[in-house]
């Protein structure tokens, strides 16, 4: 283990390491325990405190803090898993400080993505599972394969083009609404409520909302509860959107002189 690490750069590496934990999708406890780690191993008494919104790190002895301004960002628990895998081996001492660098250096570089073929097949896969606790007719777990690769798109498109946050999730939602809503009153669908309830799954914040309640239980409540309403909002969006869309598709089947749900 090297020696000649110098103070400002453990924290200023380890201000970039709780960033890189906490925007993609890491509880606080993960990115302050990371942090000390990494500052044991560098023989530094580092303490770190995250919050949703902000990482300070500094020495136990305040001879110098250092803050990092942070944004909730896109869930991407890949740059978590390879975060803590480099971050592990350099406390084994199986790398140095500057391999670790420069590994944290490319991982906050890399973009890490699935290819679109990939993502619309998983979307389906995704969408299709909850059918199977309906009891649902073969052909309404068809349609719901299909309404959620739709709605996932159509979530997907709209946050390209639509900066303000959690309007997305409602476009996903409406689609979702929209779509299900037209096949039963066409006839072509049996329940539009179940073909609803599982082609959303694409779009429930489930990732967010397991670690607002694992930052809860380990009494990080201010963490948790912005990570709770922050899905909670998200979860409302989507909602709206699947009122908004089915209402919709009721009023384009009484004009046409359809029947309702």
């Amino acid at each position: 283990m090297e020696n000649s690490v110098t103070e400002d750069e453990l924290i200023s590496l380890c201000g970039k390491v709780g960033k890189i934990l906490l925007t993609s999708g890491a509880e606080t406890s993960r990115v302050e325990s990371t942090v000390e780690y990494i500052g044991q191993a560098a023989h530094y008494d580092i303490a770190c405190h995250a919050t949703i919104t902000a990482l300070f790190v500094g020495t136990n002895n305040q001879s110098r803090t250092h803050l990092v301004k942070v944004r909730l960002g896109d869930w991407n628990l890949q740059k978590v898993d390879e975060i803590n895998t480099v971050s592990r081996k350099f406390v084994r001492g199986q790398i140095s400080f500057n391999e670790l660098k420069k590994a944290v250096d490319k991982i906050n570089r890399k973009v890490i993505d699935f290819n679109w073929p990939l993502k619309i097949i998983g979307a389906g896969f995704v969408s299709v599972a909850p059918m199977l606790l309906f009891k649902a007719t073969w052909l309404d777990l068809g349609y719901a394969f299909f309404i959620g690769i739709f709605g996932y798109l159509a979530s997907v498109l709209a946050s390209q083009h639509i900066k303000t946050p959690y309007v997305a999730a409602g476009c996903g939602g409406f689609v979702v609404g929209f779509l299900a809503a037209f096949l039963q009153l066409s006839g072509l669908g049996s329940s539009a409520g179940n073909m609803i309830v599982s082609a959303l799954m694409p779009l429930v914040p489930g990732v967010a909302i397991t670690n607002s309640f694992r930052e809860i239980i380990d009494r990080n409540t201010i963490s948790g509860v912005v990570r709770a309403v922050d899905a909670v909002i998200i979860a409302g969006s989507i909602g709206a959107g699947v009122v908004i869309g089915t209402s919709l598709s009721q009023l384009l089947f009484g004009w046409l002189g359809g029947g309702p749900i």
